[in-house]
């Protein structure tokens, strides 16, 4: 029998390469979606395989739906199935509101809020023809509190959540369960290079006095992939140490 299928968007850094690693590790075959880093997604792919899984590799701009349907024909013709979508991929173009360029703001919703929707929705395709299949978002905190300098990645992430509660609705009676999940500050390679006095300023919001970690975002998302979760959709779960109650 084929292992089940995990398919990660932007999987080749960050939270993003840590889900794809987590879900090779419980048992799953993983398709590793990148933009533009492609050693960093052969490292992500080496290392799922040193787990046992089988990996394929795609290039696609998640923003651009002729991209993400050749991605889909690209994973069932290896595969034959998918049976988790994380809806991971997203940027940022942090400026001021009256600062922000048109563009900037146009990216950020293209990439975080339209490539959501594009892969939702091919994916959603094959899930309902299984009757079966999880759908997980990556959303943020600041989807819902916003922050200063970020209202175009604020908008797409709150964006996510109401998509997130829509899907979930939609596609329950096949069920497939669709999720969310919020982080708050969790150490990346881009975190890791702000200063110590703006660490020390984000550590006071948090009540549990420290940032996360990437693997528990990851140990999230496979719980929401797993089983024991097939009683939870529409929700959304913040991994933020409490910063946002």
């Amino acid at each position: 029998m084929s292992k089940p299928v995990c398919l990660v968007t932007g999987a080749s850094n960050g939270i993003g390469s840590q889900i794809a690693i987590a879900f090779a590790e419980a048992g799953y075959d993983v398709v590793i979606n990148y933009s533009s880093s492609a050693a960093s997604a052969q490292l992500v792919s080496s290392t799922c395989i040193s787990s046992g899984a089988k990996t394929l590799l795609v290039q696609a701009d998640v923003s651009k739906s002729a991209e993400v349907k050749d991605m889909i024909k690209q994973v069932m013709d290896t595969f034959g199935r998918i049976d988790v979508l994380v809806n991971n991929a997203g940027i940022t173009k942090d400026q001021l509101l009256l600062r922000m360029s048109e563009e900037d703001f146009d990216k950020v919703i293209a990439v975080n809020l339209k490539g959501t929707f594009n892969c939702t929705q091919q994916v959603s395709k094959h899930m309902l023809k299984a009757r079966s299949g999880k759908i997980i978002n990556m959303a943020s905190v600041i989807g819902l509190v916003g922050n200063i300098g970020q209202s175009n990645y604020a908008a797409s992430k709150g964006a996510i959540i109401a998509f997130t509660k829509s899907c979930a609705k939609e596609l329950a009676s096949r069920n497939i369960t669709v999720n969310a999940i919020a982080p708050g500050f969790i150490l990346t390679q881009m975190t890791k290079q702000l200063s110590e006095d703006h660490q020390a300023e984000f550590l006071k919001q948090i009540p549990l006095g420290r940032f996360g970690s990437v693997e528990e975002v990851a140990d999230l998302a496979v719980f929401l992939a797993s089983d024991k979760a097939k009683y939870i959709t529409g929700q959304v779960i913040q991994v933020d140490g409490g910063m946002v109650m």
